[in-house]
């Protein structure tokens, strides 16, 4: 069964991004970005061991991990000295004795407060900033999870997930997209290891954008030679995640856990560590020590890229990047705070942000005391 499952998921991901010349290769990329510090502060490397409401964005097979009560995790962050916001919720509900977990997860990314020039210069050649407008561009996205226990024994547990999600895009007033695409993923739990997969755009996630500009901006477009669009879609490839971790046995009230997972995008050569015209690799590893199940110390690394030498006058020498993170949390009761040191560019550039969420179970008091 498992070796059937995770077979399936794989020929249809690369079944499914035959024909890539028709997709674009950066398309929705603000559900990329992560959800949740835990995962930030890991470099990103969840698809193995999560297990709570985040697993509806990292992989929806994990929400099994769910148990008897509701779990909700929330996060907020900005970038680039606050113009780009980024919030993600999740509620994840455990139905029929645990056997299926039912999950939804809400993000939006926005950049708020883009100047409007189309008005700046006046038909006269004059300028005239009180003409100057501004407006907002959001994307969001609602994802509505599923996982179900395949197999849970003492030695070994199974499960498996699968998401439908709903993309909505706006750009001011100008243009609006909707979206759609499925996740499916499958997660397995010995008794010190974990190993995932996810089969993210499964059926190939697409946006159809529509357009609309008022007359007067038309001609501002037409006289300034730009294109009018009228209606457009966007088409997002399918990608593979798989990933695996380990627990180390050091001591009662010490716990050391180590993944590593890696994308695997079939639309064409990447800048990553592995890149062809068939497959590129993006590899994603994270730590995570515990003291006592309270507190938490977790580091990560993550996209690997080449890029110029900055001391490089030619432009000739290229270098390996690499985004570094490191981050904290801290368990009480039914109370997780977790936070993430995290890296906008690569271990040279200084553009850090600071990430905090939270996660916390609802707990069931009548349930509980039955």
């Amino acid at each position: 069964m498992r070796q059937n499952l995770a077979a399936s998921l794989l020929f249809l991901c690369v079944f499914a991004s035959k024909g890539f010349s028709q997709f674009r290769k950066y398309s929705n990329e603000f559900l990329n970005i992560g959800a949740g510090a835990r995962g930030l502060a890991m470099g990103s490397a969840q698809v193995a061991s999560v297990k709570d409401a985040t697993a509806g964005y990292w992989n929806p097979a994990g929400l099994v991990g769910v148990k008897d009560n509701l779990n909700v995790a929330a996060m907020h962050a900005e970038y680039f000295a606050g113009i780009g916001k980024y919030e993600y919720a999740a509620i994840a509900a455990p139905v029929q004795d645990n056997k299926r977990t039912l999950g939804f997860s809400f993000l939006r990314f926005a950049v708020d407060d883009i100047p409007n020039t189309l008005y700046l210069v006046q038909p006269d050649g004059s300028v005239n900033y009180n003409n100057i407008e501004t407006f907002s561009s959001a994307d969001y996205a609602f994802l509505l999870s599923f996982a179900q226990n395949i197999k849970d024994t003492e030695k070994k547990k199974i499960s498996f997930g699968i998401n439908a999600k709903v993309i909505y895009r706006k750009v001011g007033h100008f243009a609006t997209a909707w979206g759609f695409g499925i996740d499916a993923g499958l997660q397995m739990h010995g008794d010190k290891w974990h190993a995932g997969i996810v089969a993210r755009d499964l059926t190939s996630t697409f946006n159809a954008w529509t357009f609309k500009f008022t007359e007067r901006e038309k001609q501002v477009l037409y006289l300034t030679n730009n294109d009018i669009p009228v209606r457009s879609t966007e088409l997002t490839a399918p990608r593979l995640v798989i990933g695996g971790g380990y627990n180390f046995p050091i001591s009662k009230s010490f716990s050391l856990m180590a993944e590593a997972s890696a994308d695997l995008t079939f639309d064409g050569k990447r800048n990553t560590i592995v890149s062809s015209s068939a497959v590129s690799i993006d590899p994603h590893i994270g730590l995570e020590a515990g003291i006592k199940d309270v507190f938490f110390v977790r580091a990560g690394i993550t996209n690997f890229q080449r890029a110029l030498a900055d001391d490089d006058t030619l432009n000739q020498k290229k270098v390996w990047i690499y985004q570094p993170s490191l981050g904290a949390g801290v368990k009480i009761k039914n109370f997780m705070l977790d936070y993430a040191f995290t890296n906008l560019a690569n271990q040279n550039n200084p553009l850090y942000t600071h990430v905090f969420s939270i996660r916390f179970n609802i707990v069931n008091n009548k349930k509980n005391k039955h």
